[in-house]
């Protein structure tokens, strides 16, 4: 290790800037690092898929454990660009095998869960130190970068969390409307008769994707921690500006040597014409200086600047200090002035601030009622659990929604045999007059807040909202197949008739004959 060759700058640091020097180093080489973890990591995780399919969670467990030996890849090459010696990929995938080889038993057991992991992997990987002088090496580092290695690991655990979730957020979001109407996640929990691991092997490729981007990061983080720490601890940067010292002048040496050759013989002359001077000379003799007079000169010039400076401080004194007598008043102080300082003695300044909290809390109180009356019906239709059911409003019922009518004299007596009779002629009428009443019903009899901007996707969160299973799961049956007819002009199958008018009178008329 040539600290001359170094591609950074050699200085200490504090924890933070020093952790932000290993995220520059990552970008500096972030496509070797993530390349390299790619190829080591991706491999491992789709066999451990493929292996243990039934058991997703095992899987993913398992390639979380072994990060500790995916991280010696990352460290190789960062200690290697450090001193200008960057790998190419060949040359860092054929070194992870010997790289495993140094006590990777126990940093995959009792040192897996250690907070400072990525900060005391150089030891073992750089040093090659064990036992004893392994201790005592992490007992010297540990003084005082133990707290901010810890960090480290807390925030990268949160951090690479808060990846997931938006990762799996993100696939949400980019669904095409028709499929996320029946990816319902309460529905996918609830559902124990189907399949859906390969959704939970899908999220958990997620999460190996997210260690491609960012565990190389935080072996940086910890690599440059303990770069900081060692430089603190050998003087790395003092070093260093002594090579380049010795550097320059080793390049006048000879310029040097050579001007002394030539000046000694003058100069001989000069030193032999010189009296010389020794202790015994009398002029050294009759100086008068003893002890005291030392220490008073040295007294005399310490009470001078630049060692001491004597200034004058003007301040405001409350409380207990005492005006100086020597500076009168002289009737030059305002009356107002007077008076507000009596208004702001401790009793009356105490009552004034118990006022002003009384009105700021009266305000905030206020606010909240007001914000909570405000808000009133948003709250009852949509924070209750309650079922809201055939509650009556003064507001008007609309005539229209959504472009159809939705009063109750428009629509038939029995709607279900009225759909039975449309079926065979034309299914589009039956299957609009059925979404028709359901709307209507929806709009009278439960009083939900529907607009004529709203989709069926929306229409559909809201009847979540009413916490009735059974309502839902009809609404967004019948609601999938009269979009596929509306838009996509696909005919719903023959036992579908049968199947929604069965739920329709089972939901709004369990008491009619079929």
């Amino acid at each position: 290790m040539r600290l001359s060759d170094a591609t950074v700058m050699i200085r200490p640091r504090n924890t933070w800037e020093a952790m932000d020097l290993g995220v520059l180093l990552t970008q500096r080489h972030r496509r070797l690092l993530m390349t390299s973890w790619a190829i080591v990591t991706l491999p491992v995780f789709a066999l451990l898929t493929v292996l243990l399919w039934d058991s997703p969670s095992l899987a993913v467990f398992i390639f979380w454990w072994l990060k500790p030996a995916f991280e010696r890849l990352p460290l190789y090459i960062l200690s290697k660009t450090l001193f200008g010696e960057t790998p190419t990929l060949k040359q860092a995938l054929r070194q992870w095998p010997r790289l495993l080889k140094p006590q990777l038993l126990a940093s995959l057991t009792w040192r897996r869960l250690s907070l400072s992991r990525s900060f005391l992997m150089p030891v073992v990987q750089l040093e090659g130190l064990d036992g004893t002088a392994r201790q005592q090496r992490l007992r010297v580092l540990l003084q005082h970068n133990a707290g901010a290695a810890q960090w480290l690991t807390i925030i990268g655990v949160h951090l690479e969390t808060a990846l997931w979730i938006g990762l799996m957020v993100l696939f949400y979001l980019l669904l095409p409307q028709q499929i996320e109407l029946d990816w319902d996640w309460q529905t996918l929990i609830a559902a124990a008769t189907h399949d859906w691991r390969w959704l939970e092997h899908l999220t958990n490729a997620f999460y190996a994707l997210i260690l491609v981007v960012w565990e190389p990061i935080y072996v940086a983080c910890g690599f440059s921690l303990y770069l900081n720490r060692r430089t603190v601890l050998e003087a790395w940067d003092i070093e260093l500006v002594f090579r380049r010292m010795r550097q320059r002048l080793s390049n006048v040496a000879v310029v040097l040597l050579l001007a002394g050759v030539v000046l000694i013989p003058g100069t001989q002359s000069v030193w032999a014409a010189e009296p010389v001077i020794s202790p015994d000379t009398p002029r050294l003799l009759d100086q008068p200086l003893t002890s005291q007079a030392s220490r008073d000169s040295i007294k005399a010039i310490l009470e001078q600047p630049p060692f001491k400076n004597k200034e004058s401080v003007t301040r405001y004194r409350f409380g207990e200090d005492k005006p100086d007598e020597k500076t009168p008043d002289n009737g030059q102080t305002p009356e107002w002035l007077k008076t507000l300082a009596r208004l702001l003695d401790s009793q009356h300044f105490g009552a004034l601030a118990t006022l002003i909290e009384v009105l700021l809390w009266g305000s905030v109180i206020a606010g909240l009622g007001l914000l909570i009356w405000r808000y009133r019906d948003w709250l009852l239709a949509f924070v209750s659990r309650r079922p809201v059911l055939r509650r009556t409003v003064n507001r008007p019922m609309p005539k229209q929604r959504f472009g159809l009518d939705m009063h109750h004299e428009t629509l038939p007596a029995d709607v279900a045999a009225s759909v039975e009779a449309l079926w065979q002629t034309n299914p589009r009428e039956a299957l609009g007059l059925l979404y028709r009443a359901l709307l209507s019903r929806l709009l009278h009899d439960y009083n939900l807040p529907l607009k004529d901007a709203d989709t069926e996707g929306q229409v559909l969160a809201h009847i979540g909202q009413l916490q009735q299973p059974a309502l839902l799961a009809f609404s967004q049956t019948l609601t999938r197949h009269w979009q596929n007819l509306a838009y996509g002009h696909r005919l719903p199958p023959a036992q579908l008739q049968q199947e929604l008018c069965d739920g329709w009178r089972a939901l709004f008329n369990p008491g009619a004959a079929r």
